[in-house]
């Protein structure tokens, strides 16, 4: 297969953490991973749960490590275009899947995801980026927002939980690495280059799992789905984080999984090989 990103989008995404893939997936990859999420709803795996805040009356809701449960996500990690993609911006030499995930923000919901950095949540280390797909066009204030250069700024921040917006623990050293407290982003947004996406059916995002990013604040007037896929170069490892990640480490450790392992298994599958 010949390149499917730019040299123009190689180099914004090492520059700005972040790059807009427009029409990077036909109407065929949407309505399966739409499918997906119905019949996760119908039947949902182990670890499938609700973020939704109290006193939310929508439901804001999620799903992860599902897709060898369900043939559309399975199908959608193996065959699209999506590693390749990751590939070609990573300049990496092969691509594994981390973990799939999907949330709906019911209409009403209030509920959203906080500002957050997703390397600091699991117990990952490597070169690693994120697909962010929308199952619906969304205008920039109904997507999620991003701080362009995040990325390099070489800082790991506190996990932050969904439900209650609460961080995980005070900032400090943990198994010889130091986490900040995130940044108060929205009562400073004028200190930061916050960035959002005009975003077509089809679009995607593509940012480092470094970049810091949120919900928009805008509460949706129609459900709303997202899919997502982590994924790492060659370079992945287990490597453990606090007590904050400990419910995501028993998942791949009863697979077998332990410290220091590379990021390259049935649970981890290989999904593309470069040329």
């Amino acid at each position: 297969m010949g390149n499917i990103v730019s040299a123009v989008d190689i180099a914004t995404y090492k520059k700005d953490g972040v790059v807009h893939l427009r029409n990077a997936f036909g109407s065929n990859w949407i309505e399966m991973l739409r499918a997906g999420i119905a019949s996760d709803l119908e039947n949902p795996s182990p670890h499938f749960d609700s973020r939704t805040q109290e006193g939310d009356q929508a439901r804001y809701l999620e799903d992860f490590w599902a897709w060898s449960l369900f043939p559309e996500f399975e199908t959608f990690v193996r065959d699209s275009p999506t590693a390749q993609i990751a590939g070609e911006l990573m300049n990496a030499s092969q691509i594994n899947l981390v973990m799939d995930n999907w949330f709906m923000r019911e209409a009403g919901a209030a509920s959203r995801a906080p500002w957050h950095q997703d390397f600091a949540y699991f117990d990952f280390e490597g070169t690693m980026c994120v697909l962010w797909l929308p199952l619906e066009k969304c205008s920039p204030n109904e997507g999620i927002e991003l701080v362009r250069g995040s990325h390099l700024w070489d800082k790991l921040f506190m996990r932050v939980f969904f439900r209650d917006h609460k961080v995980a623990q005070g900032a400090g050293w943990i198994n010889d690495r130091y986490y900040d407290l995130p940044p108060d982003i929205n009562a400073n947004r004028n200190e930061y280059d916050i960035v959002s996406f005009d975003m077509d059916l089809g679009d995607c995002l593509i940012f480092d799992m470094r970049t810091l990013h949120a919900s928009c604040t805008t509460v949706p007037q129609k459900t709303v789905s997202r899919f997502t896929l982590r994924m790492t170069a060659e370079d992945g490892i287990i490597r453990h984080r606090g007590d904050w990640a400990k419910g995501e480490r028993a998942i791949f450790e009863a697979a077998g999984h332990k410290e220091g392992d590379r990021l390259d298994s049935d649970f981890f599958p290989r999904l593309w090989v470069a040329a």
